[in-house]
């Protein structure tokens, strides 16, 4: 995976803060199911992390062959159910994702 992740050519990038109450542990354990149960499973997606920064932000970042293919994946989320556990985590209110394209 380390060789594929370097080979991307798109990113989905969103930075959250978990919902009042939801605690990192929870996090992780919804992460790792949407690698094991949906993202692995996903064509041209090449790597998912969870980052955290300071003051309880946490990012999630994709890599992905194309922008669009990111884009697309992304999409899937709402209508996966393992997905949509994970996403109930966040603070809705917090939210802020974008998509970007490698250009070297």
């Amino acid at each position: 995976m380390k060789d594929d992740a370097l080979r991307f050519g798109g990113v989905e990038f969103a930075t959250f803060r978990l919902r009042e109450g939801v605690d990192e542990k929870t996090l992780l354990e919804a992460s790792e199911n949407v690698d094991r149960e949906f993202l692995a499973h996903e064509e041209g997606l090449l790597g998912h992390v969870l980052l955290k920064g300071p003051d309880g932000v946490y990012a999630d970042l994709a890599l992905a062959d194309s922008q669009a293919r990111a884009e697309a994946v992304c999409a899937k989320w709402t209508s996966n159910a393992v997905a949509l556990k994970y996403i109930e985590l966040l603070d809705e209110t917090s939210v802020d994702m974008t998509f970007w394209e490698r250009i070297r």
